[in-house]
């Protein structure tokens, strides 16, 4: 598996590309902004796109997504039927949706937003904005703040130490880390 990580400098919001290298297929996790450098790496290596992911329903994170539906033809799975008048496979809870000839785990973690998922790809976390490097997601109450943590507590901070998070924003981190420095948990 290859990731590529593009940051759409305009909301300093993060979209990976994750490839699988043996069959040239790939995903894209969160189309923040769809730029020619992406378009090109999908093209120029012969990636065919299978799937998209979404982490959750704000701008920020869908905005690439009517463009990139207008030059290729795939699913869009996410917690909410419809984003931006997109119709998407609805997931919800816990479970594995196979794309691209990966193997992608799902999960729910409302707190940060109530659609908010978390997709896992071998050792790696795609968490949209539910935690961050060094803190957690923004949330609009105590009760979604608790909420948010517990998820965190129960379904991120378990996993192995050496499990990587890739964020919706700002840099790459790993649960190691986020155990040791996240000031919010």
């Amino acid at each position: 598996m290859k990731i590529y990580f593009h940051l759409n400098i305009e909301s300093f919001s993060n979209s990976y590309i994750v490839v699988n290298e043996f069959t040239n297929q790939a995903i894209i996790i969160d189309p923040c902004k769809i730029n020619e450098e992406m378009i090109n790496q999908l093209e120029n290596n012969n990636l065919s796109l299978e799937a998209v992911f979404i982490t959750h329903n704000h701008p920020d994170n869908t905005r690439g997504l009517k463009t990139l539906l207008k030059i290729y033809d795939c699913p869009v799975y996410a917690a909410e039927a419809k984003i931006g008048g997109i119709q998407t496979v609805a997931i919800t809870g816990n479970g594995i949706i196979e794309a691209g000839g990966l193997a992608v785990e799902y999960t729910q973690l409302p707190g940060h937003s109530p659609d908010s998922m978390v997709y896992k790809i071998e050792n790696v976390l795609f968490t949209g904005d539910v935690i961050y490097s060094g803190k957690i997601g923004d949330t609009n109450s105590n009760y979604s703040k608790m909420t948010l943590k517990k998820g965190i507590e129960e379904k991120i901070l378990c996993q192995n130490e050496d499990t990587i998070i890739m964020p919706g924003q700002g840099p790459i981190t790993s649960v190691a880390a986020e155990k040791s420095f996240n000031m919010d948990m």
